[in-house]
């Protein structure tokens, strides 16, 4: 965590870079910051994005004593995803829907600041959250004929609370208690929430059967066929998501993409599809990873997946790249650099 008064202190992997008169990606490769008695980062171990504290690496660097950070909690610490999570005692994949609670998404710190920054809130916020769970008491019932009584956003941390009160709660007791329709509202958000946290436990302990663990989990079986068709398409997403992120940081580091944390999509609600964006010199605005098709170029920066469709999208300035569904990122690289090379439509058919 960034403790409290340091974040003016905090250093990115590329701040690093700087201060060692070396490149980015020769840093990422080196590793010197995995060597024994390298000042440890500041961020979760869990992060994707690692921070250090630059009183301390310039210590490190300088052959000088590393200065000790607070170790007392203080309620101005910014917590990442992993440890906001941990101190409500969630998985970081339910965080991500709490985190739209207006009060944290005012106080949310991105750092470094701009559209890249690794999120991070006060522990205030995260406090005063844990001791008021929305959820609790809300609604009071659904007038009939009326829709969905509280803001979108809300609905999915809403129902998580009920389901973390009772794994076996109904849709009717759902509906009733948030003020939001039985179908589809409340239904699918159960079988999401279900199905994702049937995910977690399956990444825990290998091997373990999904109705196994929607039984463990408490699961009522009228709801095991719902949750079990979300946790696949869950376990499907993260089992091709780091080969899609090392694929995107390789082209990141070759200077043809932008550095970005891949996010997965579902345009039909069922096929995989990720977004790498490219470099304006590029010969396109993005790169788009289908899990029916592989890659292929994509001409719109702002919408490069674009809207769901049966066919593979085909037209100007749409090259299929690769050989197979997770060609090594070398030869994308190549592909999207000649020109002559990759076709117009893909070589995979569903």
């Amino acid at each position: 965590m960034i403790r409290a008064g340091r974040l003016k202190h905090v250093q990115t992997m590329s701040d690093l870079a700087g201060a060692l008169g070396k490149k980015l990606v020769t840093v990422r490769n080196q590793k010197p910051y995995a060597a024994e008695g390298h000042p440890a980062p500041i961020s979760s171990p869990t992060a994707r994005n690692q921070l250090w504290d630059a009183e301390q690496t310039k210590a490190y660097y300088a052959g000088e004593p590393i200065p000790e950070l607070p170790q007392a909690d203080d309620d101005e610490d910014l917590l990442d995803r992993h440890e906001a999570a941990e101190l409500l005692g969630i998985t970081p994949v339910t965080w991500n829907g709490y985190k739209s609670d207006p009060d944290l998404a005012a106080g949310m710190v991105r750092v470094p600041e701009g559209p890249k920054g690794t999120e991070h809130w006060p522990r205030r916020l995260v406090l005063a959250y844990k001791n008021s769970r929305p959820g609790r008491g809300a609604g009071g019932g659904r007038r009939q004929g009326s829709g969905d009584m509280i803001p979108r956003d809300e609905i999915l941390p809403r129902i998580a609370e009920l389901l973390d009160a009772n794994p076996a709660v109904t849709v009717e007791a759902v509906s009733d208690t948030l003020g939001i329709t039985k179908f589809p509202t409340a239904q699918s958000g159960l079988a999401a929430l279900r199905g994702r946290r049937m995910a977690d436990l399956v990444e825990k302990q290998p091997g373990l059967d999904l109705k196994d663990a929607a039984i463990r989990l408490g699961y009522p079986p009228i709801t095991h066929r719902g949750a079990i068709v979300v946790a696949e398409r869950e376990l499907g997403a993260r089992s091709a998501k780091p080969y899609l992120q090392r694929t995107a940081d390789f082209l990141a580091a070759a200077g043809v993409a932008q550095w970005a944390q891949v996010e997965m999509r579902q345009p039909d609600g069922e096929h995989l599809a990720a977004a790498v964006p490219l470099e304006t010199d590029q010969p396109a605005a993005a790169l788009v990873w289908d899990s029916r098709y592989g890659w292929r170029t994509a001409t719109s920066r702002r919408h490069p997946i674009g809207k769901a469709t049966e066919a593979a999208p085909e037209g100007e300035g749409i090259r299929y790249l690769g050989s197979g569904l997770q060609p090594e990122p070398e030869e994308l690289l190549a592909a999207l650099r000649d020109g002559r090379k990759g076709t117009k439509r893909p070589h995979t058919a569903p």
